[in-house]
């Protein structure tokens, strides 16, 4: 995994943990939008680029959302290596899907964020908005990016449902927030809990949650409204990848979200959607959770099931 420091790579773990030996997931460095006004980046046809892994969550929710949005000819995309090792993500392409880089040839996105700017200090993660224009990253925050994908661009692709209108803000916000640090966050606070006491208290709080979402489920199809919103997208990466990686990697093993009635009928109806079925790719999410995580997983084996959405 590792890190840069002053521009240089760092081998190492980078999994941080506080006092308490609970999984703190660190800040994003790179947080600029994209609007007509800005005085750098300004939306235009094919100047932007987005880095992504198809096993991530948090880029799976940028994949989403650009195909939801029409962006597939305006935002150009290339795909790491399911593998995160000891060089970070990788552009190798010795498996299925992997396009390399395709701007610069780079092997490992670590040098991506070395081109941006040569003393950087951050983790490298995914996704990443990169202006080929200006060679520097926009964003690599992923609640960021989907809002900049939802609303930065129209004019230049088709017309297409808002996933933030404002009738709905406040909600969608209460749910994003009710969700995140239980739920998107919590299975790695299961999974890389340092003690007893800190994977106990994240199990809780993530059951906690869930079964409070599925209540919601009983009688609605989204989570606000009548229609796919962001905080639908933000909830469903997680979940898509729950019975495949959580329940059994991270040890959220309570119940599978298949044997959560409404969760799973919501999840399979969302996974339906031809944005979300092409943008979803078990092989890199088993891949990556199974074999990069040696700590976890020191033999690397990766289980061939289950089955039950993906068949």
């Amino acid at each position: 995994m590792g890190h840069l420091k002053n521009g240089q790579w760092h081998s190492g773990n980078v999994v941080t943990s506080n006092d308490q030996g609970e999984f703190d997931r660190e800040k994003s460095e790179f947080r600029e939008t994209i609007t007509a006004d800005h005085k750098k980046y300004q939306p235009e046809e094919n100047r932007y680029h987005l880095y992504v892994s198809y096993a991530c969550p948090w880029a799976h929710r940028t994949l989403i959302t650009r195909k939801l949005k029409k962006l597939d000819s305006i935002i150009s995309v290339d795909v790491v290596h399911p593998h995160m090792l000891e060089h970070s993500w990788s552009f190798n392409t010795d498996f299925p899907k992997s396009t390399g880089d395709s701007l610069y040839h780079k092997e490992y996105l670590y040098q991506i964020y070395q081109k941006h700017d040569s003393k950087v200090t951050t983790k490298v993660t995914v996704p990443v908005l990169w202006d080929k224009k200006t060679q520097s990253i926009v964003n690599n925050e992923s609640s960021e990016i989907i809002r900049i994908f939802n609303k930065s661009f129209e004019g230049l692709a088709p017309e297409t449902p808002d996933l933030y209108p404002e009738k709905w803000q406040s909600e969608i916000n209460e749910w994003n927030e009710k969700i995140y640090e239980p739920v998107n966050n919590g299975v790695y606070k299961c999974g890389f809990a340092s003690n007893q006491e800190a994977y106990d208290k994240a199990y809780k709080n993530l059951f906690k949650v869930l079964n409070e979402i599925e209540n919601h489920l009983e009688d609605h199809e989204y989570l606000v409204g009548d229609q796919l919103t962001e905080a639908d997208i933000r909830l469903l990466t997680t979940l898509l990848r729950f019975d495949a990686v959580y329940y059994i990697h991270f040890k959220c093993n309570e119940r599978k979200i298949s044997e959560f009635p409404n969760l799973y009928r919501y999840t399979l109806a969302l996974y339906e959607r031809e944005e979300i079925k092409a943008t979803t790719h078990i092989d890199h999410i088993k891949e990556h959770y199974y074999y990069s995580h040696e700590f976890i997983n020191p033999k690397r084996i990766v289980p061939q099931g289950p089955v039950e959405l993906f068949k």
